[in-house]
């Protein structure tokens, strides 16, 4: 089901995702956040603003590609969100051919893993108990903002 490495939360791109997603908790909005990296450098991060912007399409991972800006390729970077991406971030991570993906986690949402391996993205779950906790909690006591983020 999920892929693991050696890789930890500690890393700086997942740790901006997950300080991003905090941010949009802080601010009322959905706790999903992004950021998009090359050479282990993060180009830019943000987090899902649904709610702030009132855009349907505000996801975490499209506000992390928003915020950094045009790029000549994205064949060269990695994609850190905090939580499993759906079909409308999936789609993007393959129109831009973003080869490789890290997930804080993907049990509170099993988002479209099989779509995004299939098209030769790679996936890493690190499994991140704080994004596991964050998302519960959200889910628990925002539960038609949720239902309205995934479309349900």
């Amino acid at each position: 089901m999920s892929q693991q490495t050696a890789e930890t939360s500690t890393d700086t791109a997942f740790e901006a995702a997950y300080e991003a997603a905090r941010k949009s908790l802080a601010e009322g909005g959905v706790p999903i956040g992004a950021a998009l990296a090359r050479n282990g450098q993060v180009i830019a991060s943000g987090h899902n603003e649904r709610v702030q912007h009132g855009d349907p399409i505000a996801h975490g991972e499209m506000s992390a590609l928003r915020a950094a800006g045009r790029q000549k390729s994205y064949r060269d970077t990695t994609l850190y969100t905090t939580l499993a991406p759906c079909a409308m971030c999936t789609g993007t991570i393959i129109q831009f051919k973003i080869p490789r993906v890290v997930v804080g986690e993907a049990r509170t949402f099993d988002g479209e893993f099989d779509l995004l391996r299939s098209r030769g993205v790679e996936v890493v779950v690190l499994d991140d108990q704080r994004c596991v906790d964050m998302m519960r909690s959200f889910q628990e006591e925002h539960a038609e903002l949720w239902a309205e983020d995934i479309a349900e």
